[in-house]
């Protein structure tokens, strides 16, 4: 249903109280005018810089301000007392509500006195939590968001301004580039995604591939994803990845299966959810995450745990709430949860229930999610992980990343080297491949920057002797807990499909 008919009926809900959360002020505004002008209404529009104004000039014929209504305390009485019903726009009155007994309690006499007064509050912010003694007066509104048919035409109307603006001369338009432009426009408010197809073409008058990842970069600053996600810039190739041929030759049967859903708004009956990464720390699962990123050439969202839990009650779930809403507004993404075991706690009632409502969260939005957010859950512990978050339907595979085998750590070596700009010829790499097992490719790649920090302080060139020195100071992690890794590795055995 269009949002004019949404609005509509709500306000003939007899609704007293409606927020608005959106950052596009003027066209909630202008919409409310255009339902006010069909329930032959007058609209008052308040801010605490103008006041109150008489902002339906269809109906009033002015735009004159009402004097002495700059205050919060002000204009509700102002509201209270007049007897003649019609709409006030409330614009970013949410820091009223904090502190101010006085502004609640008026707000709650106006919704009580509905039935007499006939007046509909509209609360517009870019956010707005009212508080409890007034939710049940209240609902909420959502602006809709333009579809792909409307960024497309946005974007099409970018190209042709640019043109008449330069003489007549032609856009660059890479066809690919400018479908996946409109795809990542998704989840943008109209005057946002408009102004993010004109910055691409400004520059170079072009829309080419680079452009994808500056929409991407953009589009994760403007919806605030700072808290609960976090965009990471630098992703990576499965080329910077050694060994893993079993998980790279799963994505990329599962590719073209997961762009063409993506691209596209019908339900696809087999859309490729996510992975399960388990495996010994540092054995490469969040390089390998990366790399899916990079490999579907999507942007990578971290889901930062850490600063999912909050001491207050409730605050916990509305972050993972927040965290999902932003994660599907960003897609078509990757969505990469990292040591996933700590988000669940393991269901313990120590924290009055806090984690198994986490969980009951994240299970609903993996198994009911309709956005293209591919997951990437990575564990180190397994025993911490609940059956019905591992089980098939949720995510799709799981994969178990070992300790690298030795032509794996020939790999990791040269990949470590050609990144320090050293030439792996000068080097013994099959020697230090050998006497590297056990080592994690973390492990392996402080053995390398061990060694170049001991050569240089000796004032000499690095040699293979060096990187011997430093895997013989090394104790690995499968040797300090050999006892573990070897339980984990017995457990994945016939368990998960090998990554490697």
């Amino acid at each position: 249903m269009h949002e004019t008919s949404d609005l509509l009926i709500m306000l003939k809900s007899r609704i007293p109280l409606i927020v608005i959360e959106t950052n596009e002020e003027l066209r909630a505004i202008e919409l409310i005018v255009k339902m006010s002008i069909q329930l032959a209404k007058p609209v008052f529009q308040w801010s605490v810089a103008s006041g109150l104004t008489a902002n339906n000039i269809a109906i009033l014929g002015s735009d004159e301000r009402v004097p002495k209504t700059e205050e919060a305390s002000a204009v509700l009485t102002h509201i209270f007392k007049t007897q003649t019903p019609a709409f006030f726009i409330l614009c970013d009155f949410h820091p009223f509500f904090e502190d101010e007994t006085v502004s609640v309690r008026r707000l709650k006499e106006i919704a009580l006195k509905f039935d007499q007064l006939q007046h509909h509050i509209l609360l517009i912010s870019h956010e707005l939590n009212l508080p409890p003694e007034l939710n049940s007066f209240a609902s909420k509104f959502h602006m809709t968001l333009p579809t792909d048919e409307q960024i497309r035409r946005m974007v099409i109307s970018e190209i042709r301004r640019w043109s008449v603006e330069n003489q007549g001369r032609q856009v660059r338009i890479d066809n690919h580039a400018f479908i996946q432009i409109i795809h990542h426009l998704r989840g943008l408010s109209a005057t946002s995604a408009e102004r993010l197809a004109r910055s691409i073409i400004v520059g170079d008058g072009a829309i080419s591939t680079e452009d994808i990842e500056r929409i991407s970069k953009a589009k994760a600053e403007l919806m605030d994803l700072g808290g609960v996600l976090h965009y990471e810039f630098e992703t990576a190739k499965f080329e910077d990845v050694a060994g893993l041929v079993h998980l790279k030759h799963w994505v990329q049967e599962r590719k073209n299966a997961f762009l063409v859903s993506a691209s596209s708004n019908k339900k696809q009956l087999d859309f490729p959810k996510g992975i399960m990464l388990l495996g010994v720390q540092g054995s490469g699962k969040s390089l390998a995450a990366k790399a899916v990123a990079g490999s579907l050439n999507l942007p990578l969202l971290r889901l930062d745990i850490a600063s999912l839990y909050n001491k207050y009650i409730g605050q916990s779930e509305a972050n993972l709430k927040r965290a999902f809403l932003l994660a599907d507004k960003m897609a078509p993404a990757v969505l990469w949860i990292d040591e996933i075991e700590k988000s669940i706690h393991n269901g313990d009632d120590a924290d009055n229930g806090t984690s198994k409502r986490i969980l009951g969260m994240m299970l609903t939005w993996m198994s009911e999610r309709k956005k293209p957010v591919f997951i990437v859950a990575t564990s180190n512990d397994v025993s911490q992980l609940p059956p019905e978050l591992i089980r098939k339907g949720r995510l799709d595979e799981m994969f178990f990343v070992d300790l690298p085998a030795e032509k794996m750590r020939v790999d990791i070596f040269k990949i470590h080297l050609k990144k320090r700009e050293l030439d792996e010829n000068e080097f013994d790499i099959q020697q230090l491949a050998q006497l590297a097992e056990g080592f994690s490719g973390a492990e392996i790649e402080q053995v390398i920057i061990s060694a170049i920090y001991s050569a240089r302080a000796k004032q000499a060139s690095i040699r293979t002797e060096h990187f011997v020195d430093a895997i013989d100071k090394t104790r690995p992690l499968s040797v300090i807990m050999a006892e573990k890794i070897d339980a984990l590795r017995l457990w994945a055995k016939d368990r998960t499909v090998s990554a490697g």
